[in-house]
């Protein structure tokens, strides 16, 4: 499963003012829920639950929070940068802009950890995370987060 297989234009928000953590996930959950039909606070409350666990903020600027939710039937994928970037509580104390979720049906075992997998690697590479914020449209991040991101990440 390639990113482009995740990501739909939809879930593309090129400009997401948050001041806080909590303020970012409480506004991906509220987006996500129209697109995955899920109430948006049993996505947030799934996504908080995850962040207690430890950060989801990998290094350089980037967070990637996800969460399974028994009544998704799919990976359902949003990724938002950030007006201003955030404590996010990551290792390297580095605060994040560009933030990738990724949500998971509760049976997805592999599919969820590969997806994973591969949003990471693709987005720990400093040159896409430089297209990513030069980019400022939907379209320009879609195609940054979407076109090459299969054979760079293999």
């Amino acid at each position: 499963m390639d990113i482009i297989d995740l990501l739909t234009r939809e879930g593309v928000i090129p400009s997401l003012e948050a001041t806080s953590k909590k303020h970012v996930l409480q506004d991906l959950a509220a987006r996500a829920g129209p697109i995955c039909g899920i109430d948006e606070r049993a996505i947030f409350d799934v996504l908080l639950a995850r962040e207690r666990l430890g950060s989801t903020g990998v290094g350089n600027g980037v967070a990637i929070p996800h969460g399974k939710l028994a009544e998704l039937g799919h990976l359902v994928a949003l990724f938002a940068k950030l007006d201003t970037p955030v404590d996010f509580d990551a290792a390297d104390d580095v605060p994040v802009d560009l933030v990738f979720l990724l949500l998971a049906p509760e049976s997805a075992g592999a599919d969820h950890l590969k997806a994973l997998a591969k949003v990471s690697r693709y987005l720990l590479d400093r040159e896409v995370c430089a297209r990513l914020r030069g980019a400022h449209s939907v379209e320009s991040l879609h195609a940054v987060l979407t076109q090459g991101a299969a054979p760079h990440a293999a």
